[in-house]
């Protein structure tokens, strides 16, 4: 009989000795690199495997495929808008090398983005080929817990699966983290959104220090967006501070202007709907007020 929290199979399972039936030997939450090779390895070693890949749509409403952070909004991406700002760097010294270019060049900020992501589609689809030719289920669903051995996976539609599982491996990497003052998410956005927007970013403002923060300031700058970083202490925190210095004053050197030490305060939209940013000083303790297109 059933006990009031329903474990009836595990207490027969108990009274008989034998180990619970679950419908999975495991189920991964998370499609990124950890989970994806974790669930192939567990299928290749003839575990019946269940794959959970589910993305919350950032603020600004963007979302993105299976392969997570790395694939989708971090290095895959950064790397490839990097490259386009190293051509965009190169052109100066190919005409020195007798290249004979037009003069004029531009950058086509829309036929970037569209094949950058365009490449990311077809890793999108290369890791679902692979988890198919593992024998691993894939599901585009949200997982929860619903006790230690069952998982709660709903789909974007809201279709409900209960999954039971011998283990769980939870592997669903991190986002990032906002301003914290009014405004912030409805009037910024982040590197989830910035290598997937349409729209040329004009002036911007990269709030933060971090190789993620300078990342984006680097490559925006090499694309020939003005840009500034705005910086509470130190560059790169938890990294070689002797580097960390030169590695910011280079990117002022190369025209990004620093703005340190700094933080944000309330933010309003202007008139011509870019971002009205307002910061204070920690030196001085003076508030100052700038307009970005982006922030």
């Amino acid at each position: 009989m059933a006990d009031a929290g329903g474990n009836a199979p595990a207490e027969a399972a108990a009274s008989t000795g034998d180990a619970p039936a679950y419908e999975w030997d495991l189920v991964v939450i998370g499609g990124g690199s950890g989970g994806l090779a974790c669930a192939k390895e567990a299928a290749k070693l003839g575990k019946k495997v269940c794959l959970l890949d589910y993305v919350v749509p950032s603020p600004q409403g963007t979302t993105w495929g299976l392969g997570g952070t790395c694939v989708n909004v971090g290095c895959i991406p950064k790397k490839l808008f990097h490259a386009a700002g190293l051509m965009q760097e190169g052109f100066s010294d190919a005409r020195g090398a007798g290249w004979k270019l037009p003069e004029g060049v531009a950058l086509d900020w829309e036929a970037l983005v569209g094949g950058v992501q365009a490449h990311i589609g077809s890793l999108n689809w290369g890791y679902r080929v692979s988890l198919r030719e593992a024998s691993v289920k894939y599901l585009n669903a949200k997982g929860s817990f619903i006790d230690p051995h069952t998982v709660e996976a709903v789909e974007r539609n809201g279709t409900k699966h209960t999954l039971s599982a011998e283990r769980v491996v939870v592997a669903v990497g991190g986002r990032p983290k906002y301003l914290g003052v009014p405004g912030d998410k409805e009037l910024c956005i982040t590197s989830d959104d910035i290598f997937s927007r349409f729209q040329p970013p004009g002036k911007t403002l990269v709030v933060g220090a971090s190789y993620i923060a300078l990342e984006c300031a680097g490559f925006l700058h090499a694309l020939g967006f003005e840009v500034a970083v705005m910086a509470r202490s130190i560059f790169l925190r938890g990294f070689d501070q002797e580097v960390a210095e030169l590695i910011g004053a280079d990117m002022e050197r190369r025209g990004v202007r620093m703005l340190r030490p700094c933080v944000p305060v309330p933010s309003s939209g202007t008139a011509r709907g870019g971002v009205k940013c307002t910061f204070k000083n920690l030196d001085f303790g003076v508030e100052m007020s700038e307009s970005f297109d982006t922030v």
